[in-house]
């Protein structure tokens, strides 16, 4: 039976004890050692989140939530501070980020909203929107998320903003899109953000660098002409865009690009029914596109070409919500 004896259990400052923190190490003839690091990096990773949204007849509160790397029906995470909804999710590894527009009655209220993905339960503020406006569409890396395009009927607006995810407060200007848009496709790597521009008269998707600030460049286009509604998902290393609006109905198209080499989609397959008003999320395996006025949730494989398959089912029949990772495309 082996014998564990130790002195002294401190800080890595040495300033108080008995307190475990930092670096720990427990070496034997075996070479045992713990695991290191934040235990809110290490395993239980892959929780996708969907929040709020456009149920029959009235905005929604509802948050929930699965896992992305199993199959099955999502469950009930907690609920947003208002009903929100026509909005953009972002996340790091441990915070998602939901921010979207409440009527009340009047006026459109901008919010924005965190959780802790890890956990489940309620929605806390974490700031504001600086202009009122529908159809913004977030995607992220580990530090920063951005929010592409703003609508406030009948105009639409080119803005790009973002916030710092690991603080609270309300957003700052980041730049411009090439051209006004609202519920456009949004997605990242680590590295860049692109975003497909929502246009009834284009088809052209723009990108950023996310450590910067400036406006956004011309990334090429979307392959198929004039699709407005989509949504989009990521790896490291290939964008996915799927479903959208193409006049006079709503379409079941799959295309992908790869994020760091400029230039068009190209077809990747087809979701299990059309529709539009969804919303899209990932780890860095497996996509998963939810919600388009249904309760649909379908998967595919981002490394691979093909159609979408059946996953599971939301907590409710719901259109236009927000939705994000703890291990999507920006976190690689």
């Amino acid at each position: 039976m082996s014998e564990i004896k130790v002195n002294n259990i401190q800080s890595l400052s040495g300033t108080n004890g008995p307190v475990i923190s930092g670096t720990v190490e427990m070496n034997s003839n075996g070479a045992m050692a713990l695991p290191r690091g934040d235990t809110a990096y290490r395993g239980g990773r892959g929780r996708a989140v969907r929040a709020g949204g456009i149920v029959p007849g009235a905005r929604t509160n509802t948050i929930d939530y699965f896992t992305i790397s199993t199959l099955g029906n999502a469950v009930d995470f907690g609920n947003l501070t208002a009903a929100t909804a026509q909005g953009g999710g972002c996340s790091s590894s441990t915070r998602g980020i939901f921010g979207g527009t409440t009527p009340d009655g009047s006026t459109d209220t901008n919010n924005i909203e965190y959780i802790t993905i890890s956990s489940t339960g309620n929605a806390f503020d974490f700031g504001d929107f600086t202009k009122v406006g529908l159809g913004r569409r977030g995607a992220s890396n580990e530090t920063r998320g951005i929010f592409f395009g703003r609508g406030d009927n009948p105009l639409i607006f080119k803005d790009i903003t973002y916030i710092a995810i690991a603080t609270k407060g309300n957003v700052a200007d980041f730049g411009e899109l090439t051209e006004a848009s609202a519920s456009g496709g949004a997605l990242a790597n680590n590295t860049r953000g692109i975003y497909a521009i929502r246009s009834n008269s284009s088809n052209t998707i723009d990108y950023i660098t996310i450590a910067t600030t400036g406006n956004a460049q011309d990334f090429g286009d979307y392959h198929t002409a004039n699709v407005a509604i989509t949504n989009g998902l990521s790896s490291p290393t290939r964008g996915v865009f799927s479903g959208g609006y193409i006049s006079p109905a709503s379409t079941d198209e799959i295309s992908y690009i790869t994020i760091a080499s400029k230039g068009d989609t190209q077809d990747f397959g087809n979701l299990t029914v059309a529709y539009n008003e969804q919303s899209a999320t990932s780890n860095h395996v497996r996509g998963v596109i939810m919600g388009g006025n249904n309760t649909v949730i379908e998967y595919i494989t981002i490394a691979s070409v093909g159609n979408a398959t059946d996953f599971g089912d939301l907590t409710q029949v719901v259109s236009f919500s927000m939705a994000c990772s703890d291990s999507h495309g920006g976190l690689g």
